[in-house]
């Protein structure tokens, strides 16, 4: 049985720190969402989901299976789902928005439009992917990495900082897909702790040797796979999707740069509850649930990402999230996007 539901949720996730405080327990009593215990507030949710119903489907109906509340869905891309929350305030009908990125949830928590989570729940994941305020917790992480051609690079070439691969010896041996989200969110993250003229430079070095351009994360690692490119930057979970679908070993590997570099970077999927939900109680239940061991092993298994949850140990071949030192970094404060674009035009990379 345990197989089937994987296979089934490994449509799912195929479309694809700064150090903060948990709330109070006074603080989360204060905003602990009050619902009247009725069955028709039990009985629906309505979840504005970035992460794409077609896949999310089978998971939100085991959901259904289990406690009996029914969701519906509106998908969308995150960046516009957000503005429509934005746009909807007080009489928005959404439960719950599903993001597929960290940047929109904290953009509408500075919007103050996101219900403060109970302590017990916000606890359940590390402070560094949760929001600064406990009103949005991650859900599913993906790290940043170097995939590399074993046969074409030797373990001592292996960058300990994303910068060096700005060196002349990288010419014409890399790729990248600089039109993709996860590398623009990538960037946008350097930009915050590297600075926009230090990034700006790197760009511009990776243009100068030659970096070739894909347009999304899985032809890189097919790429590196057949020795087109040495190496190139991913998400760490299109390594191991890739092997999975060709059904066969592959002279490729993931290289995670060194603790606390700007190449060592985890981005998340997160959830969170919206202070318009006429159906707090139900929402919550739902939060907790995602944040289950069942739940959590889904993400693992069906898609290879890091389970955010305390006590999900991460897919055997990676390395643990808890030997992992990110750049520390609000992850609800990555939504420059238009500055990240601006750089990367200006620089030859779009």
């Amino acid at each position: 049985m345990k197989k089937l539901l994987i296979a089934a949720l490994a449509i799912f996730f195929a479309s694809c720190d700064n150090k903060t405080q948990t709330p109070s327990a006074e603080t989360a009593k204060e905003y602990a969402p009050v619902v009247k215990q009725n069955s028709e507030a039990e009985q629906a949710l309505l979840i504005y989901t970035g992460r794409k119903t077609m896949y999310a489907q089978p998971l939100f109906d085991l959901f259904t299976k289990e406690t009996g509340i029914k969701i519906t869905v509106k998908e969308g891309k995150t960046a516009q789902l957000a503005n429509t929350i934005l746009r909807e305030g007080d009489n928005s009908p959404a439960d719950l928005f599903f993001a597929q990125d960290s940047s929109n949830l904290g953009a509408l928590s500075s919007a103050n439009v996101l219900e403060v989570l109970p302590a017990e729940t916000v606890k359940k994941v590390d402070a560094r992917y949760t929001g600064p305020k406990g009103d949005w917790v991650g859900t599913s992480g993906r790290a940043r990495v170097l995939v590399y051609n074993k046969k074409m690079v030797k373990a001592e070439e292996l960058p300990k900082s994303i910068e060096d691969l700005a060196d002349p010896k990288w010419k014409g041996r890399l790729g990248w897909a600089p039109g993709n989200g996860s590398f623009q969110s990538h960037v946008t993250a350097m930009i915050k702790v590297l600075g926009k003229e230090k990034t700006a430079a790197w760009i511009k070095a990776l243009k100068a040797n030659e970096i070739q351009d894909f347009p999304k994360n899985t032809p890189i690692v097919k790429a590196v796979a057949e020795g087109k490119v040495a190496a190139g930057l991913v998400n760490h979970y299109y390594l191991y999707k890739v092997r999975l679908d060709m059904k066969e070993a592959l002279d490729a590997e993931n290289h995670f740069f060194a603790d606390g570099d700007a190449g060592m970077f985890i981005n998340v999927s997160g959830i969170a509850l919206l202070k318009s939900s006429k159906n707090k109680a139900a929402a919550q239940k739902f939060i907790d649930w995602i944040l289950s061991e069942k739940a959590q092993s889904f993400f693992k298994d069906s898609n290879f990402e890091y389970p955010l949850a305390a006590g999900v140990s991460a897919f055997s071949e990676l390395k643990p999230l808890d030997q992992i030192d990110p750049i520390k970094i609000d992850l609800g404060d990555l939504d420059k996007i238009e500055e990240t674009i601006q750089v990367l035009e200006e620089n030859g990379a779009l």
